[in-house]
């Protein structure tokens, strides 16, 4: 399910404070160092670094 216009702008990584681009169902940092990718539940992004994937 796409976010809702304009949110990305707004929103970004809590780790690092780089923006945030969408990946199916998950936001994903933008920061090469960081990459964290954090999950989008029912529509709503959860953004909390324990609730984020690593990258592989």
């Amino acid at each position: 399910m796409p976010l809702e216009a304009g949110l990305l702008e707004i929103l970004a990584c809590p780790a690092c404070h780089a923006p945030l681009k969408e990946a199916e169902d998950e936001l994903v940092c933008t920061a090469k160092d960081c990459a964290l990718a954090y999950p989008i539940r029912d529509g709503i992004p959860v953004l909390l670094v324990d609730e984020a994937r690593r990258p592989a």
